[in-house]
């Protein structure tokens, strides 16, 4: 078939990977940062971005004739990005994208305009948080009402990104994967609550066609395919190879476990946020406000200079960490909801109260912390074979050594490589064969799966169990009824 390229937009940076069409191989990649000056929203980096400036660093990182020979584009974007625009197709204000902490209070305002966190979760899938698109509408709305008004029609930055390859022709496009991030679109009816962004935003506005998985958006004027598109989070997904039995658990500040299963969650209390993927499944995704932060709060209590060095300490300790139990919710938490709390450490003997017993216990926290999230989608008839640990700290022995036993699970751990870029070539192979005939639009490319460290818990098995179930006895003593998988 040729080669194919993916793009991925991420927060900082453009990367495009290019890519043999039928076996997935990487030929050749670009790179370039994005030239960014913003409002910082209280997330370290800029909540308020000139759209352009991912234009200039994608024209970057395809110089030097890295696209030639290309046939066809898939492009991954950010998760939580609106770009909103008025009639013309001009951009009304810069678009907001990540967390912004601004928009807290406007994702309160939200859940009781509608009726509380089981309404939202009913209606799309998802309670809004300071992140989503349809609560960045709300702030637009009572914080910038002239933008609002000017406001016709809504983009996140994945659509955007394909309009403008395409030209900016009439028809607008985007995936079901970016769609149900937004807040008002739903996983499980298949279709926009177009009441929703009138709630939000006070009128109602144009929204991009959701268009199927191996869908093209469109053809260049030179003839170069751009597939639908997603979010960074799909696109990974894809990259990545998961399929049904498969969980991804992420490793950054907060923690992230996400799932694929064949159907739309419900979950009243809104600890499930319900995705679809890139390929016509779901994407159930439970997070943690706690994960890495925990670590590296621990590493600098005790002194040490990085999370290698609390990864050596915690290994001179044992499982169980001679009874120390550490509750990692240092930001309060969401898996368990519990937003207000603070952590706890518990366990403390004379024989336990040695540094390293209280490294491996913040270890043994955060994983038992994510183990909660896996758990929530256990108890909701999600499959879980093996699990996939990305991030950094999937790198650290203690993390290998814990994780398997404490997930109850094979644990595969990725060689680092850039997996939503991946996923955006496997989504344009998959359009550019469908179109031509090559391939069934109904299932993507088999393309070789990502290289890996694979790790079972083995004769571990038992005592992980026994260490959970220690986590466990602390937090329902500490936090009673507030766990409910």
């Amino acid at each position: 078939m040729g080669i194919v390229a993916g793009l991925d937009s991420a927060p900082d940076f453009t990367r495009i990977v290019v890519c043999d069409s039928d076996t997935g191989a990487v030929l050749r990649q670009g790179y370039a940062p994005h030239p960014i000056e913003g409002v910082d929203g209280g997330g370290g980096r800029p909540s308020d971005v000139d759209p352009q400036a991912w234009l200039l660093s994608l024209g970057e990182a395809a110089g030097g004739g890295l696209l030639e020979g290309v046939q066809a584009i898939g492009v991954s974007a950010q998760a939580n990005s609106l770009v909103p625009l008025d009639s013309q197709g001009g951009t009304v204000r810069p678009a907001m994208v990540g967390g912004d902490k601004r928009a807290q209070v406007a994702a309160a305002d939200l859940i009781d305009a509608l009726g509380g966190r089981e309404a939202w979760a009913q209606a799309v899938g998802c309670v809004p948080q300071a992140a989503q698109p349809v609560t960045k509408l709300r702030w637009l709305a009572k914080n910038e009402p002239d933008a609002a008004l000017r406001t016709a029609m809504l983009m996140q930055a994945h659509d955007w990104l394909v309009w403008q390859l395409l030209g900016r022709p009439v028809r607008r496009t985007t995936d079901r994967g970016g769609a149900s991030g937004t807040g008002y679109w739903s996983a499980a009816t298949g279709s926009y609550r177009t009441d929703l962004v009138e709630l939000a935003l006070g009128h109602q506005v144009m929204l991009p066609e959701v268009i199927g998985p191996s869908d093209p958006a469109g053809t260049t004027p030179e003839g170069l395919l751009i597939s639908a598109g997603t979010g960074e989070t799909m696109a990974a997904a894809l990259g990545l190879g998961i399929g049904l039995g498969d969980a991804v658990v992420s490793l950054g500040a907060s923690g992230s476990v996400m799932a694929v299963h064949p159907e739309a969650l419900f979950d009243s209390s809104g600890m499930i946020t319900s995705l679809a993927d890139a390929t016509g499944m779901h994407l159930p995704v439970v997070t943690t406000l706690n994960a890495v932060r925990a670590l590296r709060g621990t590493a600098e209590l005790l002194g040490l200079p990085d999370l290698e060095s609390l990864s050596d300490l915690a290994l001179k300790s044992t499982p169980g960490s001679h009874g120390l139990v550490l509750l990692p919710y240092l930001e309060g938490e969401r898996t368990p909801n519990l937003p207000h709390t603070a952590g706890t450490l518990a366990g403390l003997r004379r024989e336990s109260m040695k540094a390293e017993h209280l490294a491996r216990a913040a270890f043994e926290g955060m994983l038992c912390g994510l183990a909660d999230a896996l758990d929530v989608l256990r108890g909701r008839g999600v499959e879980v074979r093996r699990v996939f640990l990305l991030g950094a700290a999937a790198e650290l022995p203690a993390v290998q050594a814990a994780a398997p036993m404490l997930f109850g699970a094979q644990v595969v751990v990725p060689q680092p490589a850039d997996y939503a870029a991946i996923g955006a070539a496997r989504q344009a192979a998959w359009a550019l064969g469908s179109s031509q005939g090559t391939l069934d639009p109904r299932n993507p490319p088999a393309w070789q799966g990502a290289a890996a460290q694979v790790l079972e818990p083995g004769g571990e098995l038992a005592v992980g169990q026994a260490v959970r179930q220690q986590f466990v006895s602390v937090r329902d003593q500490t936090h009673p009824g507030a766990f409910r998988p």
